[in-house]
């Protein structure tokens, strides 16, 4: 396993990264998650990414369970935003909220401290500075080491890194949002920011939520989660869409890799991006994507994915 920085802080995590979105619920029960988790951590994954609202908090639960014993071996992420009730004041990103997530999260993960804090996504009701504050007094509490957004654009990210500045407050160091072949819209302006400011890219859907990770070519689209995306999905797969595939396959066929690999290699062809996040419903799956650790594609094939993925 490569490691690498997280942003530009001192601490050093797993490329490939284990994420818990899909722990608690089929096909991963709690046993079989266990030994994912446990697994991974014996392949050298030691960054472990969940949130509060994954399976209505199971997801933290388990890996809370699954790390008992051994927190001290990972870096421990999860988020915070999503409703976690039916109050008015359930979801957000004010100091309310976020206080009593945070000590929620805590007794789920059966830890004292979360390594990385996250802000799921923007909140556009709750003021920029009462978040920010409210996540620097957690970290001068130690009950979070460090803070990262998520699904955060540009300006968004930029108005928060300036906001820290001016009041010496800690500072988003990671932005975790969605990249791969085939959704690419980060790299007109995110991408260059968080270069400019050495922010983490943390990248989910790598392989396109699993499309590109499958063989032969799926015949129904790749599924992104976010609603922007969603409601522009057609029924079927995309010229554009089969291009990709079949350029990574071609790919896999010429270094005699799993498809998975070629997408994964792309990714993490730039050193901004801290780690590629990954979700497994078995070991066998786990155990072959983690494998693409370490492997480069030449120049010339990052050209030709870079040409084939194009709009």
């Amino acid at each position: 396993m490569e490691y690498r920085r997280l942003g530009r802080t001192g601490v050093w995590v797993s490329e490939i990264a284990l994420g818990c979105a899909h722990l608690g619920s089929k096909p991963a029960d709690e046993n079989q998650a266990v030994k994912l988790v446990h697994r991974a951590i014996d392949l050298g994954i030691n960054f472990i990414d969940t949130a509060n609202i994954y399976v209505g908090g199971r997801s933290e639960e388990i890996v809370g369970k699954a790390l008992k014993g051994i927190r001290h071996q990972v870096v421990l992420a999860t988020k915070v935003r999503g409703r976690m009730g039916t109050g008015r004041n359930d979801e957000g990103l004010s100091r309310y909220h976020i206080v009593r997530q945070v000590e929620a999260s805590l007794r789920r993960l059966q830890t004292d401290y979360i390594d990385l804090y996250q802000v799921h996504w923007w909140d556009a009701n709750t003021p920029l500075d009462e978040t920010l504050r409210a996540l620097d007094d957690l970290v001068r509490q130690g009950k979070v080491l460090y803070i990262g957004c998520s699904n955060f654009a540009a300006w968004q990210l930029c108005k928060s890194l300036w906001l820290s500045d001016k009041n010496g407050w800690a500072r988003f160091e990671t932005n975790q949002v969605r990249y791969s072949l085939l959704d690419r819209s980060i790299e007109g302006e995110l991408l260059p920011l968080c270069e400019s400011e050495s922010v983490g890219i943390l990248a989910y859907s790598p392989m396109g939520g699993g499309f590109l990770a499958k063989d032969p070519i799926p015949e129904s689209p790749p599924v992104f989660w976010a609603r922007s995306h969603r409601d522009r999905r057609s029924e079927s797969v995309t010229e554009r869409e089969k291009r990709i595939w079949l350029s990574v396959k071609e790919l896999a066929q010429k270094h005699g890799r799993p498809i998975s690999h070629i997408p994964l290699a792309w990714v993490l062809r730039l050193p901004v991006v801290s780690a590629a996040i990954i979700g497994a419903s078995n070991v066998e799956q786990l155990e072959e994507n983690t494998k693409a650790s370490g492997f480069k594609l030449h120049d010339e094939d990052i050209e030709f994915l870079n040409q084939q993925s194009s709009d």
